[in-house]
């Protein structure tokens, strides 16, 4: 399995992969429940290798760690998942 930090920067620079409309579902430790987002939605910090940057609805900043990553879809399809 890719890891997911290498997909993200896949999907950033691959041009040919990286269209369509993907999402990650990140496992969300306080609703207890994967929370699926638009991939527009996070910001990857170079140089940060543990984390990165979402924006949700409410305009709040999140530092979500790339190991609670549990999906990515791209265009509604599932394309990448960790196990529990």
């Amino acid at each position: 399995m890719i890891p997911i930090r290498e997909l993200l920067n896949k999907i950033i620079w691959d041009r040919d992969f990286g269209r369509g409309n993907f999402e990650i579902g990140y496992y969300d430790r306080l609703a207890e429940k994967i929370i699926r987002v638009p991939f527009s939605m996070l910001e990857l910090i170079p140089g940060d290798h543990f984390s990165f940057y979402l924006y949700d609805p409410e305009g709040e900043t999140r530092s979500v760690p790339f190991h609670r990553v549990r999906q990515v879809f791209k265009d509604g399809q599932l394309i990448w998942h960790r196990g529990d």
